[in-house]
């Protein structure tokens, strides 16, 4: 994919230089400075610098030599067993080479992304092969959840928990790469970046080139029309009208957001839920509309109507918002 090219160019080639990750980075000095690592897990949301971290891990370990000793698979697209005792047992069973000078490294790495797509057979062949080859070869495996990997390679590992990137460090990272690119980045158009991204950098980064593709000055319009997103701004007076108790109008206003926007219903519901906390309400209510927002998401995740199914969550809007009105107006909290 063309939005990844930024997200190499600018990798970070030294884990000192991981964008805000302090914990892990001075745990992964530690052991650049023995020349030795154990087997490892990195654990966190997608975006944080896992990748990167393992990529950096072995430039530093293996210099100019590092591809030939640093394995990646990616186990979402091969996630059987036969992968681990094919590619990854090929590759643990040899020494490392080609290394220069004093680097007396005597293993290679294999790093598997999205380790918690494996099968559980998949990690069991895994666990034998990481006590097989434990002098040839470091294993680095990375995942979203670490629960979904099985107690026995979480114990044969050091684990790293990596922590969504903070707004200040994403702003200063995103400001960066569009000075170097020569792009006129407007505030609202990072603003943009951040709402979409999510504490995800690499999201961000791909934003911001997609958005380069359009235009060399990067507003919110330009973001917003690359991602087929709503603005936070139309969401909520979707949410307000319905509250308000117009349900033909915010039905309206809902149809002509999906068809301009080309929204999935999906999308629609995650904003939904979003913004339901950032609405002026009682906390009472937010939990309400929390709990039906779940029940329509999973409703449509089952494979529901889309438009059907979001009308319906409108018009339970509707008629909570209408409770709010007929409680204010009797003097009773909205929870009565």
């Amino acid at each position: 994919m063309i939005e990844a090219i930024w997200v190499e160019k600018y990798r970070p080639s030294r884990v000192d230089e991981i964008v805000d990750q302090a914990e892990v980075v001075e745990r992964l000095k530690g052991y650049l400075k023995s020349r030795n690592l154990p087997n490892m897990l990195f654990s966190g949301p997608p975006g944080t610098g896992k990748t990167t971290c393992a990529i950096a891990l072995a430039k530093e370990l293996f210099g100019s030599a590092w591809k030939t000793n640093f394995l990646e698979l990616n186990a979402s697209d091969e996630r059987g067993i036969d992968v681990v005792r094919g590619k990854i047992k090929s590759f643990a069973r040899y020494l490392a080479h080609g290394l220069e000078g004093g680097n007396s490294r005597t293993f290679k790495i294999i790093f598997l992304d999205e380790a918690d797509a494996l099968t559980k057979d998949a990690q069991h062949a895994m666990r034998r092969t990481m006590e097989m080859f434990s002098q040839n070869c470091r294993f680095i495996l990375s995942c979203n959840y670490s629960s979904k990997i099985i107690e026995p390679i979480q114990s044969r590992c050091a684990l790293f928990r990596f922590k969504p990137i903070p707004k200040e460090a994403m702003e200063d990272r995103i400001r960066f790469i569009a000075k170097n690119e020569g792009l006129e980045l407007t505030d609202k158009g990072l603003e943009a970046i951040l709402y979409l991204s999510e504490g995800d950098l690499r999201k961000a980064i791909n934003l911001l080139q997609s958005a380069s593709a359009f235009s060399k000055n990067i507003t919110d319009e330009v973001i917003y029309g690359v991602v087929a997103k709503a603005r936070p701004e139309d969401i909520k007076r979707i949410l307000k009208t319905a509250l308000q108790g117009d349900f033909m109008k915010a039905r309206d206003q809902l149809r002509e957001l999906m068809i301009s926007q080309g929204m999935s219903g999906l999308d629609v519901v995650g904003q939904l839920h979003r913004e339901v906390f950032n609405l002026p309400i009682p906390e009472e209510m937010k939990v309400k509309l929390a709990d039906v927002i779940g029940e329509y998401d999973y409703r449509i995740t089952e494979g529901s109507n889309e438009l059907i199914q979001l009308e319906a969550l409108l018009a339970q809007f509707v008629y909570l918002g209408r409770k709010i009105h007929e409680g204010h107006k009797q003097g009773r909290g909205p929870g009565n």
